[in-house]
């Protein structure tokens, strides 16, 4: 059953194999909790059974928000399930997950971002040019790290960038002068060592980048210019998120950016805009909140 659920998400939902593999993750832990074995035993599952895994996972450490994740891979397989007449109701219809916890996004400030600092990290190398563009492209565009392993190189053009994001959505990104002849730059340097690829980022072999090879080389980066605890992929793109947000750009315009379904998931970066302003407004109004006589 699940192996069906899972063809289901990747050929017809067309869910990235991240998606993917968080979605079986979570289903297979239930199911080893409720110690389902046959088809005929998820008819027998109920709300007091799902209770209990919930009550399991908090005890064992899981946070509110994972647990949350891992009801909304539940569901959606229980629907499943129903559509395909496997069950004739889904327990999960009436059950509440846990109240998630409110985490502020964590970005770089600005100031740690100076060109003339990051410029010095790279060298002048294939590995070199290329780390730097990963860099740039994260924290200038806010694309995620699948999108960007993913990003084909006919999809990049001297203006913009067009991203293939979640669920196959796609949207355009605008890119910089300074970028784009970064990325004519890398790609000569392709050309010269006869990398034939589809992909814009390759390795020195040919080969295509994977996931923990660009994690480990971003949070390498950051680990020299931010004393934050958080050093990822996706800290620049809360990082382009939350400067955007600081110098005007609106709410609607930074959800088509970085490729929200709803502006709800965009309003989080708002909280750290308010911060600054209020930094700002303390520091440079006559009677600015922090100051005395």
């Amino acid at each position: 059953m699940l192996e069906h659920f899972i063809q289901y998400l990747s050929f017809e939902k067309r869910y990235s194999p991240h998606t993917i593999g968080a979605y079986e993750h979570d289903i297979q832990q239930f199911i080893d909790f409720a110690d389902i074995s046959s088809k005929k035993d998820f008819q027998e599952v109920n709300s007091f059974i799902i209770r209990g895994w919930i009550v399991q996972l908090i005890d064992d450490g899981i946070s509110n928000r994972s647990v949350n994740r891992k009801l909304a891979s539940l569901r959606t397989y229980f629907k499943w399930l129903r559509k395909e007449g496997e069950i004739t109701s889904n327990p999960l219809a009436k059950i509440q997950g846990p109240k998630n916890e409110k985490r502020l996004p964590v970005f770089v400030k600005e100031s740690e971002l100076d060109p003339a600092k990051t410029s010095l990290l790279f060298s002048s190398d294939f590995n070199g040019v290329r780390d730097e563009l990963m860099f740039e492209l994260f924290y200038q565009t806010g694309i995620r790290l699948s999108e960007l392993i993913g990003l084909k190189d006919s999809d990049v053009s001297e203006q913009h960038i067009k991203v293939l994001g979640k669920r196959s959505k796609e949207r355009l990104i605008p890119i910089s002068n300074q970028l784009s002849q970064t990325i004519q730059l890398f790609r000569k340097m392709k050309s010269k060592m006869n990398i034939e690829s589809l992909k814009l980022f390759t390795r020195e072999n040919g080969k295509d980048l994977y996931p923990t090879l660009v994690y480990r080389k971003i949070n390498a980066i950051l680990g020299t210019l931010t004393t934050s605890d958080k050093k990822s992929p996706h800290v620049l793109r809360h990082t382009f998120a939350t400067h955007l947000l600081n110098r005007g750009t609106g709410l609607e315009t930074l959800k088509d950016l970085l490729g929200h379904a709803n502006l709800s998931a965009t309003q989080v970066y708002t909280h750290n805009s308010f911060a600054q302003l209020t930094a700002v407004y303390a520091q440079a109004h006559p009677r600015g909140l922090q100051k005395t006589k």
